[in-house]
């Protein structure tokens, strides 16, 4: 029996910062890594950096590709560079 596979439905991408404290991202396919000075995710738009201090993600659900984290948030930066659709994130890699 063939293997169905379900059409990819795009999640819209938003950025929300709320007093450098506090952020929320929508649009999350991944998780690449992260620690009290950086979290790296996927998301549609690209590859999104998180810079800052005391850094760590309250929530997060790839199903619904939402992410919460909170912390000293010093810099957002985007690499254009699509992720790749092989789970190649930490999560993907951990419940391979």
């Amino acid at each position: 029996m063939a293997e169905e596979k379900k059409p990819q439905v795009k999640i819209p991408h938003n950025v929300i910062l709320e007093d450098r404290h506090t952020l929320s991202v929508s649009g999350v396919s991944d998780v690449d890594s992260f620690d009290e000075q950086t979290i790296i995710v996927f998301t549609d738009m690209g590859e999104l950096t998180v810079s800052g201090t005391g850094l760590h993600i309250n929530k997060l659900s790839i199903e619904t590709g939402e992410l919460t984290m909170e912390g000293n948030i010093q810099g957002l930066s985007y690499n254009d560079d699509q992720p790749s659709t092989g789970g190649g994130g930490f999560f993907g890699r951990l419940f391979k």
